[in-house]
């Protein structure tokens, strides 16, 4: 990490980094051969040092390595600020609603994931290709609760509202998703459950990013 700056990146990152001013502009084909390992393995990586603004990525071309890089006292807001400080209001369905009652919902609130509660506790979640799934199948999607077409627990990536919007940015990239539920922990008895109390998008990494450089 360059003294000054406050979002602290890995040895890899850095290592990512010299490649590109060495040999920019490189794709990231080449990046993953010279380190040893996949593209796929490093795509979280080249994300975070695009939006930190100390890469620039060109179609068909490959990784510079640019000299406008956000000012540190940009970084160091964008490092502070907790989940908790962006996250929007999250959408949420009871898992007994109709599939079609949710694609209704997907489409009126106009976003590409849904969170399943029991009423109360998170159970699971329904993207926009789950629900397109179940409804080309030929399925009656007016009589199937959306609990049959949704990711459950444990398989669900979330974060904490005092997570950091870099830990929580890492999630979203590296499990290729667009959005993930902010949750406290509760109790039913002596289950852990997690209540719902936003959600962290990319759109909410986008408005932060233009809020620190505006």
């Amino acid at each position: 990490m360059k003294e000054g700056n406050s979002i602290q990146f890995s040895e890899r990152q850095q290592r990512i980094i010299d490649i590109v001013k060495e040999h920019q502009p490189i794709t990231s084909e080449q990046i993953a051969s010279m380190i040893g390992l996949t593209r796929a393995t490093l795509r979280p990586d080249l994300s975070i040092l695009t939006m930190s603004g100390l890469l620039d990525a060109r179609p068909k071309v490959g990784y510079f390595y640019t000299e406008n890089t956000m000012k540190s006292h940009e970084l160091r807001e964008i490092s502070t600020r907790k989940v908790g400080d962006v996250m929007s209001v999250p959408v949420i369905v009871e898992e007994s609603n109709s599939i079609h009652n949710t694609i209704v919902t997907m489409f009126l609130e106009d976003v590409g994931s849904i969170f399943i509660t029991d009423g109360k506790y998170l159970t699971g979640v329904v993207s926009r290709k789950d629900l397109l799934k179940n409804a080309l199948g030929g399925s009656d999607i007016n009589n199937i609760p959306v609990s049959m077409a949704m990711t459950r627990m444990p398989n669900i990536i979330y974060a904490k509202a005092d997570e950091t919007v870099v830990d929580a940015t890492r999630k979203i990239i590296e499990h290729e998703i667009d959005s993930i539920p902010v949750v406290i922990s509760g109790k039913e008895g002596n289950l852990e459950k997690l209540i719902v109390i936003g959600r962290f998008s990319k759109t909410n990494i986008a408005r932060l990013f233009m809020e620190v450089a505006q």
